[in-house]
């Protein structure tokens, strides 16, 4: 079945992470035709989960480095399991077990295989693609390099690139750092955490030691202090936070820009 792995991996007890049951009619799906999103996900390194709808359920890479749009950068994206179409509008925190730490929905959209069989496509390691997202638009392509490039680890067929294609869409802007926020809520990731229990991490961490670690750090710390205000507030309009939405950062990005 194509949901085993992702089930086997996690219990359901104690994570917030759709179990899949409803394949195929989740609210993920869209109109207007298949869905893809990206998780940025904070976890024992922080990374992004690509995703593309297909055949009922989500195929996943986890990219480290996030999605460029310049065509001359070549992302690493290892080939994770599938995940239900649910998944697509998640966003939370995992407590413990298997990716614990926070997930932020950081894009979405659709997307539109540039082949008549994408199966063949994937089969043969070369899925060439168009997406229409908040963020990521037009032109790309995932390629499997057969375990060669540097840094990937699991085997050949988990190793693939993400790749900007040259078009009006691509150019020099680093859009993980331009557009960091959530276009499900707007918000970061203390805010995410602050919603639910920053409390839960007091004594274990999913993330300890080196840079990551002291990024979680710093945003359980941020979380506690924004429950704490929050908690305070005589009334929920208290907590609204004065930041620019997902919408104020595409409206003030240029709308098309060349590669040099």
């Amino acid at each position: 079945m194509p949901l085993d792995e992702y089930k086997r991996k996690r219990n359901f007890k104690k994570t917030p992470e759709p179990e899949g049951a409803s394949t195929g009619s989740g609210q993920a799906r869209s109109r207007k035709g298949p869905f893809f999103c990206v998780q940025k996900h904070l976890a024992s390194h922080l990374h992004y989960d690509f995703r593309l709808e297909h055949d009922g359920v989500l195929l996943s890479w986890a990219v480290p480095k996030g999605p460029s749009l310049d065509p001359k950068t070549k992302r690493l994206a290892m080939k994770v399991e599938d995940h239900p179409i649910e998944y697509g509008d998640f966003e939370g925190v995992i407590p413990e077990g298997y990716g614990a730490g926070i997930v932020m929905l950081w894009d979405r959209g659709t997307w539109t295989p540039q082949t008549d069989d994408v199966d063949a496509a994937l089969k043969k390691g070369d899925l060439k693609f168009t997406l229409d997202g908040y963020k990521l638009k037009g032109s790309w392509v995932l390629v499997r390099t057969g375990g060669r490039y540097p840094g990937a680890r699991g085997g050949g067929d988990r190793s693939w690139l993400l790749i900007k294609h040259r078009d009006d869409w691509a150019g020099d802007l680093d859009i993980t750092e331009f557009a960091p926020r959530s276009v499900k809520s707007d918000g970061d990731f203390e805010d995410i955490l602050a919603e639910d229990t920053p409390a839960v991490w007091t004594s274990h961490r999913p993330a300890q030691g080196g840079e990551t670690g002291a990024m979680l750090a710093k945003i359980i710390e941020r979380a506690a202090k924004l429950k704490a205000e929050r908690s305070d507030a005589p009334d929920a309009t208290t907590r609204a936070k004065k930041r620019p939405s997902h919408k104020a950062q595409n409206q003030s990005r240029p709308k098309k820009r060349r590669s040099s």
